[in-house]
This record gives structure tokens, C-alpha cells and sequence, in this order.
């Protein structure tokens, strides 16, 4: 590897399974919940598309959801996948970049949409009657643009300065992708202004926008408690609660990795916690949205009855 480090710029990236029939099974499941995760998104973004009955705010910001999470486990599970099964773990210094450029804005543009629904919600069940002047097309159209937006002006920012420091140090990246704060940790020089950036970013995309969720939902739950109607109660419980377990699953491991000093981080666990934001949330999103909720379900049972009646 020393020869390598001295003649290339590539980076070595050492990936998540480790060279036994452990990392055979891991391998197995990664690619297992990769295929779940592109057929469950797709099939959210379709059966959204096609039927009119979920042609509201709320299923528009959710098909943008599940058009993220597809971009986000493509942009790391098919490199992973190609290094295991081809022994080729180097990448070079640019397809770095554009993959941490990426993960970023998809990153971010997840943190900003789970914001956007929990908004959503908050005006449906707090203020039923000014909803569609609140969340109309324009709207929702605006909260897209702008994740989109925000997020690749943030990663821009990220990426354009770690392909700018010098790298002096072995250029194996203890990670299965481009993680800026992985990288760092091979550069020779003190990047402890760029430390203090990814804390504020963290703050700015995870830790208010999960303060204001929290907050939203709080208001949420207290209307829900003083609805007359038990119905209305369950069905607002029941969005409230699959709302929530997709923002703990996304939030709470995102901030834990990147709010920590780096004297307190260790690669194993940044690995470990990476997979739930990565690759478990962007294939649990589609399935906790579709059976936790009866209008998705209703949606589904029309599209394969309508195509089962074409068949006939």
C-alpha cells in the first residue's frame, strides 16, 4: 500500500466488510436492502404519480422523499458492491469529490424535506382550514427548490474545500464513501476551522430543523389530544408516530457522528452509525409511509386491481 500511496493520487477506501464469511453475510444484506430500497422508492414515486387520489401536499413532499433516498443509497451502495466484488477498493481523488458532493447535497436535502413534512403536518392538523393557502402548489414547490438548493450550496462548500487541503498521510479513508471528516483525518495540515464548519452545519441541518420538528409536533399532539373526533385522534396519531420514527432514524445518528470532537470519534462506530443514515433509512422510509398508511395501501390495491383487469 505504501507504493501505491507514493505513486497515485487515488484514495483507498477500506470499506465495511471485513474479509471473512462475516463480511460475505454483510455484503449479502447491503445488497439485499439496496434492492429493497430501489423497489420500494420507485414504487412510492410511481403509485404517487399515477394515482390522483395522492396528488396532495403532503404525497408530493413524500415522492421527493423517496426520490432522494433512491439517489442517496445509489450513490454509495454501488461503489461498495463493485470494490467487494472486484478486490479494486481505490477511487480516484475527483470521483471522491463528485461522491462526497453528492452525499452531501442529498444529505442535506433530506434534513430540509423531513423539516418541510413535519410543516405539513402541523398545518393539517393544527389549522385545517387555512391548509390550502398554506401548502399550496407554490409552496410546495418552493420547499423542494429550496432543499435542493441550500443542500448543494452547503456540500459545494464542504467538497470544494476537501479537494483543496494537502494531503500528506496514507490515502486509505478508514470508510465505505468519501466522508469529508474521514478524509480530513489524512490531511497534513490543522483543519480545525473546517472542524468548527461541520459543527455549525451539523447545528443548522439536523439540530434546528430537529428542534423545530420537535416543536411542531408538540403543538401537533396537543391539538390532536383535544379533537372530539377518536378517528381523527388515531389518524393523526398514527402520521405523527411514522413521521417521528423516520426523523430518529435519520437525525439521531446523522448528529451523533458529526457533533462529536474528533478526539472522541472512532471509525468502527462512524461506520456502524453511517449505515442507518445511508442505506437502512432510505429503505425503511418507503415501507414505514406505505404500511402505516391506509390511503398508500388503498392507492396500491387500485393500482394492482386496475392492472390485473388490463390483463384480463
Amino acid at each position: 500500500m505504501e507504493n501505491y500511496n507514493q505513486t497515485s493520487t487515488d484514495f483507498i477506501l477500506l470499506g465495511l466488510f471485513p474479509p471473512s464469511r462475516i463480511g460475505l453475510f454483510i455484503f449479502t444484506l447491503i445488497v439485499l436492502i439496496f434492492l429493497m430500497a430501489l423497489i420500494g422508492n420507485l414504487s412510492m414515486i410511481l403509485l404517487i404519480f399515477l394515482d390522483t387520489h395522492l396528488h396532495t401536499p403532503m404525497y408530493f413532499l413524500l415522492s421527493q422523499l423517496s426520490l432522494i433516498d433512491l439517489n442517496y443509497i445509489s450513490t454509495i451502495v454501488p461503489k461498495m458492491v463493485y470494490d467487494f466484488l472486484y478486490g479494486n477498493m481505490s477511487i480516484s481523488f475527483i470521483g471522491c469529490g463528485i461522491q462526497s458532493f453528492f452525499f452531501l447535497t442529498l444529505a442535506g436535502a433530506e434534513a430540509l424535506l423531513l423539516t418541510s413534512m413535519a410543516y405539513d403536518r402541523h398545518i393539517a392538523i393544527c389549522f385545517p382550514l387555512h391548509y390550502p393557502a398554506r401548502m399550496s402548489k407554490r409552496v410546495c414547490v418552493l420547499m423542494i427548490t429550496g432543499s435542493w438548493m441550500i443542500g448543494s450550496v452547503n456540500s459545494c462548500a464542504h467538497t470544494v474545500y476537501a479537494l483543496h487541503i494537502p494531503y500528506c498521510k496514507s490515502r486509505a479513508i478508514n470508510h465505505f464513501f468519501c466522508d469529508v471528516p474521514a478524509m480530513l483525518t489524512l490531511a497534513c495540515t490543522d483543519t480545525w476551522v473546517y472542524e468548527s464548519t461541520v459543527f455549525l452545519s451539523t447545528t443548522i441541518f439536523l439540530v434546528f430543523p430537529f428542534i423545530g420538528i420537535a416543536c411542531s409536533y408538540g403543538r401537533v399532539l396537543l391539538a390532536v389530544y383535544r379533537m372530539h373526533s377518536a378517528e381523527g385522534r388515531k389518524k393523526a396519531y398514527s402520521t405523527c408516530s411514522t413521521h417521528l420514527t423516520v426523523v430518529t432514524f435519520y437525525y439521531a445518528p446523522f448528529a451523533y457522528t458529526y457533533l462529536r470532537p474528533r478526539s472522541l470519534r472512532s471509525p468502527t462506530e462512524d461506520k456502524v452509525l453511517a449505515v442507518f443514515y445511508t442505506i437502512l433509512t432510505p429503505m425503511l422510509n418507503p415501507i414505514i409511509y406505505s404500511l402505516r398508511n391506509k390511503e398508500v395501501m388503498g392507492a396500491l390495491t387500485r393500482m394492482i386491481q386496475k392492472i390485473f383487469s388490463m390483463k384480463i
